[in-house]
C-alpha cells in the first residue's frame, strides 16, 4: 500500500533572465521522513525553497501537500497551510525579548502571559529550554536559533525547512538539535534539510535529492553513501581532500599579546586579554560559536579598529598602533565574513573591488592614481584562477551568487603573496568544491612560509587545515592545543569555555 506524499513536486520550474534556477525538479517528500536537498552553490536550492515557502512563484510545474494542489502566493499562505522554515540567517530583533520576537512571527498571538507559558511548555517539550522574558541580544547563537526553531514549532508544521541549521552550533548543540528533529520525525512531521555538511546529512536523513545546475540529478539513501559519494554527485566529479605541505612551522610571524578591546555596538563581545603565536608555515585555527567575538578579533588584528590594549607584533616589531592600510603594506591581510558590504563594496565592480584591497601591494597606483587597466588585469586573474562563476571583471560583486563572491574575495587577497593572512569563515555557504579550493589555497600559502589564522564556527574545516586549534568563548581565547590531540568532544568542551587544563585532568 503506497502512501501518499506529504509534499509532491512535479516538473517545477523558474528562470531568471540570463539563467535556468530549476527546471524540471520533481521529487517527493513523505511524512514522517528527513530528507536532505543537496547541491553546490547555484544548483538551485534556494529557489526551490522559496517556491514552497512562497517567497517565489514557479514558471511551470505543480506542487501538492498532502495531496491537495498546493501554490502559496506568500509565505503566509505556506504557514497557514502547515509548511515553516528556518532560514539560515536569523530574522531577529536583538532589542526584544524572546516572547516579544515569537509574536511578531504569528498571525494571532494569544496574549503575552499565555504566549510565554506555551513557549516555555514547548521548547521544554522538544528538548531546547527558552526563557520567554530573555532579551534576544543576551543569548547566545545557539539559543537565538531556539527561538528560531521554537517559532516555528508553535505552528504545528507539518513540514519543516531547514537552511544549514547546525553552521553556528557546537557538537553538543547539534546532538540536542539532531534529538529534536527525530522526534519531530517520529510525530510524524517531515523536515526538508539542506546542509553543505555531508556527515551530519548520513546521520540524520532518510533520503537525499541532489540537484546540480537546476536540475534533479540523483537520488539515494545518503546512509547507504559516503561523504565523498555524497560530495561527487554534487559536483559531478571526484574531489580531493586537501593536502598540507607538511613542512615543519618557522619563526613566529604573529605574535597578539592581552589585546583587548570593547565591542563596537551593544550586542557585540568585547576582546579580553587575547594572546597567542602564529609561526611561518603555520595554520592556526580559532573555533567559537557565532557571537563570542569573532568579528571583533578580526578587526583588532586588521587594523580595522585601534587597540586600546595590548600588543601586536609582526616579525618582532610592534605594529598595533598601525592601521589596516599600513598592516597590509607590510604583508598582514585579512578577509572579515560579511562579503557583501565588509569585504566587498556591492554596487562597485569585481574590478573596482579588486582595486580596494589590493592596489598598493599589486602597484595599481601611479602619482595617486589607479591604473585600472592593471586592476582589471588582476581581477580576471582572480577570477580565473578560484574560477568565480561572473560574466566579467566589470560585474558589480552584488550580482554574483554568495558562494562566488566568497571566493573572489579569498582569491583577491591570497593572490598577493600575503606574509600573513587572517580570514573569518573562509567557506561560509560555499559548496564542497568551492571549500576544498579554499581551503587547499590556504594550506598552500602556509606552504609558502605565510602565517594563515582561520577564524571558523565549521570544526571539521578547521580539523582538516590547522596545525594547531584555540577556542574563542566570551571574547576569551583558550591556550593553543595541536589538532592531533583533540577530540569533538574536548572541542566541544573548549568552545563552551572549559580550559584545557581542566580538559588534560579529567
Amino acid at each position: 500500500m503506497s502512501q501518499t506524499p506529504l509534499l509532491d513536486l512535479s516538473g517545477l520550474r523558474k528562470a531568471y533572465p540570463g539563467v535556468v534556477a530549476n527546471d524540471d525538479v520533481t521529487f517527493a517528500i513523505q511524512p514522517g521522513e528527513v530528507h536532505a536537498l543537496l547541491g553546490e552553490n547555484g544548483a538551485g536550492k534556494s529557489t526551490l525553497v522559496k517556491m514552497i515557502y512562497g517567497l517565489v512563484r514557479p514558471d511551470a510545474g505543480t506542487m501538492m501537500l498532502n495531496g491537495t494542489p498546493f501554490a502559496p502566493a506568500e509565505p503566509r499562505a505556506a504557514r497557514a497551510a502547515g509548511v515553516a522554515m528556518v532560514f539560515q540567517h536569523f530574522s531577529l530583533f536583538e532589542a526584544l525579548s524572546v516572547a516579544e520576537n515569537v509574536a511578531l512571527g504569528m498571525e494571532n498571538p494569544p496574549k503575552p502571559s499565555a504566549l510565554a507559558a506555551r513557549i516555555t511548555e514547548v521548547s521544554n517539550t522538544y528538548g531546547l529550554p527558552l526563557d520567554p522574558n530573555r532579551r534576544v541580544g543576551d543569548l547566545s547563537a545557539g539559543e537565538r536559533q531556539r527561538v528560531e526553531i521554537i517559532r516555528c514549532l508553535l505552528q504545528d508544521p507539518r513540514l519543516l525547512i531547514m537552511d544549514e541549521p547546525t553552521s553556528v552550533l557546537t557538537p553538543q548543540e547539534v546532538d540536542i538539535l539532531f534529538a529534536t528533529l527525530r522526534k519531530l520525525r517520529a510525530e510524524g512531521s517531515a523536515i526538508l534539510y539542506i546542509s553543505h555538511k555531508l556527515e551530519e546529512i548520513r546521520s540524520l536523513c532518510d533520503a537525499a535529492t541532489i540537484l546540480r545546475l537546476g536540475k534533479v540529478v540523483a537520488r539515494c539513501n545518503p546512509r547507504e553513501k559516503t561523504a565523498s559519494e555524497l560530495a561527487e554527485l554534487m559536483v559531478g566529479t571526484s574531489l580531493k581532500p586537501p593536502k598540507s605541505g607538511g613542512a615543519a612551522p618557522g619563526d613566529v610571524i604573529l605574535k597578539a599579546q592581552d589585546l583587548s578591546m570593547p565591542s563596537a555596538s551593544a550586542f557585540g563581545t568585547p576582546l579580553r586579554n587575547i594572546s597567542f603565536e602564529l609561526r611561518r608555515g603555520e595554520v592556526l585555527g580559532i573555533g567559537g560559536v557565532a557571537g563570542n567575538g569573532q568579528d571583533e578579533l578580526l578587526m583588532a588584528l586588521s587594523g580595522e579598529r585601534k587597540l586600546p590594549k595590548g600588543s601586536l607584533y609582526f616579525d618582532g616589531e610592534d605594529i598595533g598602533t598601525r592601521p589596516a592600510d599600513m598592516r597590509r603594506r607590510i604583508g598582514v591581510l585579512s578577509a572579515p565574513e560579511e562579503r557583501l558590504g565588509h569585504a566587498a563594496a556591492p554596487n562597485m565592480s569585481l574590478t573596482e573591488n579588486a582595486a580596494l584591497t589590493a592596489a598598493r601591494r599589486q602597484g595599481m597606483l601611479a602619482r595617486g592614481f589607479v591604473n585600472w587597466g592593471a586592476a582589471k588585469g588582476f581581477a580576471e586573474k582572480v577570477i580565473g584562477a578560484f574560477d568565480v562563476r561572473t560574466p566579467g571583471p566589470n560585474v558589480a560583486a552584488r550580482a554574483l551568487s554568495g558562494g562566488n563572491l566568497q571566493k573572489f574575495v579569498i582569491g583577491r587577497e591570497v593572490m598577493q603573496a600575503p606574509e600573513v593572512l587572517i580570514v573569518n569563515q573562509p567557506t561560509w555557504g560555499v559548496d564542497a568544491a568551492a571549500a576544498a579550493f579554499i581551503r587547499q589555497s590556504m594550506l598552500d600559502l602556509a606552504a609558502k612560509g605565510t602565517g594563515v589564522v582561520v577564524i571558523s564556527q565549521d570544526l571539521d574545516e578547521l580539523m582538516e587545515i590547522s596545525d594547531r586549534f584555540a577556542a574563542l568563548n566570551e571574547g576569551r581565547l583558550s591556550a593553543e592545543v595541536p589538532t592531533g590531540d583533540l577530540t569533538m568532544e574536548k572541542i566541544g568542551l573548549m568552545l563552551g569555555g572549559a580550559q584545557t587544563t581542566a580538559m588534560e585532568q579529567a
